[in-house]
């Protein structure tokens, strides 16, 4: 067999680049193309993230038989509910599906059925499972990865940039097929089956605004409530003009200047130009706003208090102390579903989210049987063909968990 670097690269769709539509009857054409067309459809988005505000997409890629690729402009189009009335119920074959789902759901399109090729890699086995590593795999050849990160919001956008997100979808449908065909002989067709039926429900976790800036990354260095208090004025500052200019948070101040500023409490503005971070355009024309936050978080009674509790347990390394009991349960379940999901050929987390475990054994049900742990994966969100797979491992684990010496 080639090496990767023999293969050949692709690099032409069969039918050529097509134009972008970006005009009603452009989208018009789009629709009744697909609608006439057979089987399944790939689908891609292209997002511009980590340049601007949000993760909508500013591109979108579409294949079917019959059909050939379209291109369409959201910016421009703005709701694409007739795609969605054309594509109908059917099935949507895409690669790393919870990464485009949200964006395209904003646009009016959610598919009936679909085929994520990446989940279907995983379920395989595959050593590699991004796009690129799949199709080398299984159709043997390259695609060329050049404008993966590209800024997709800039227009108008250049003929190698569509050249590259038509090539996204040209080999989707062909990809599927093979993926298809290891899955039946794996036995795994049914349990490939759910996964995509449980992806076509996926709604991303929204944390609500008044929380997110616990997410900034170093908040963790700031252990006074004061200090706290300027991070979240100052993120909201920085997020409330990140969403005016559409623009990524992190194109105006990075995290780490947040903190900084939080943990030094500048004064006046050359005393905050002086914090590491503050050092770009925006950073410096907007020095005033900053500076208002930080001495709106000085003054503030509205103290943070500590974090809503968010329910999910606490982090496993920390529970030999806190509860050991469950430390040995949770230790010994992972090591015996490692252990099963090699003989599956899966990786452990394709076998059972890590979370969902570490909740079964954070909070287990009052009852250690097969039944009730069956019960408690089943409500945690586990398929049937996971419950299947570890309810036993899991129940046995529980119940007589290997000593803290052996773990």
């Amino acid at each position: 067999m080639m090496s990767d670097s023999e293969l050949p690269l692709f690099t032409e769709p069969a039918g050529g680049v097509p134009a972008v539509m970006d005009s009603a009857r452009g989208l018009q054409r789009a629709a009744e193309a697909l609608a006439a067309g057979t089987g399944p459809v790939a689908v891609d988005a292209e997002r511009a993230s980590g340049i601007r505000y949000g993760q909508r997409a500013f591109l979108v890629q579409l294949k079917r038989e019959g059909a050939g690729i379209w291109l369409l402009d959201p910016e421009a189009l703005g709701s694409l509910d007739l795609i969605q009335e054309a594509l109908g119920e059917a099935e949507w074959i895409l690669h790393a599906a919870t990464q485009d789902l949200p964006g395209l759901a904003e646009l009016g399109l959610k598919p009936a059925a679909l085929f994520d090729t990446e989940l279907a890699a995983r379920m395989a086995g595959l050593p590699r499972v991004g796009l690129g590593a799949v199709v080398e795999q299984l159709l043997e050849v390259r695609l060329a990865k050049e404008h993966s990160t590209a800024d997709w919001s800039k227009r108008p956008l250049p003929k190698d940039w569509l050249r590259y997100a038509a090539l996204d979808v040209e080999l989707l449908i062909p990809l599927r097929q093979k993926l298809a065909g290891l899955l039946e002989e794996q036995g795994k067709s049914e349990w490939a089956a759910q996964e995509f039926a449980h992806l076509c429900t996926f709604t991303p976790t929204v944390v609500p605004r008044a929380e997110r800036w616990r997410k900034t990354s170093g908040v963790s260095r700031l252990k006074s409530p004061r200090k706290l208090a300027v991070l979240r004025e100052l993120w909201e500052a920085r997020e409330s003009l990140a969403e005016k200019r559409d623009l990524a948070p992190g194109h105006l101040l990075p995290d780490s200047a947040l903190v900084a500023a939080a943990e030094a409490g500048p004064r006046t503005v050359p005393q905050l130009l002086a914090v590491p971070g503050f050092h770009g355009r925006a950073a410096k024309r907007e020095a005033p706003r900053w500076l208002r936050a930080v001495q709106e978080g000085t003054r503030t009674k509205d103290l943070p208090g500590k974090p809503s509790s968010t329910g999910t347990p606490p982090p496993p390394r920390t529970w030999k102390d806190r509860n050991p009991e469950a430390f040995r349960q949770f230790r010994t379940a992972r090591n015996r579903l490692a252990r099963r999901a090699e003989q599956l050929k899966l990786m452990p987390e394709t076998l059972l989210a890590p979370a969902v475990l570490k909740q079964l054994c954070w909070t287990p049900p009052s009852v250690l049987d097969p039944e009730h742990i069956e019960q408690a994966l089943v409500e945690l969100g586990a398929r049937p063909w996971q419950v299947e797979q570890t309810s036993a491992i899991i129940t046995v684990a529980m119940l007589d968990p290997d000593p803290l010496e052996d773990l």
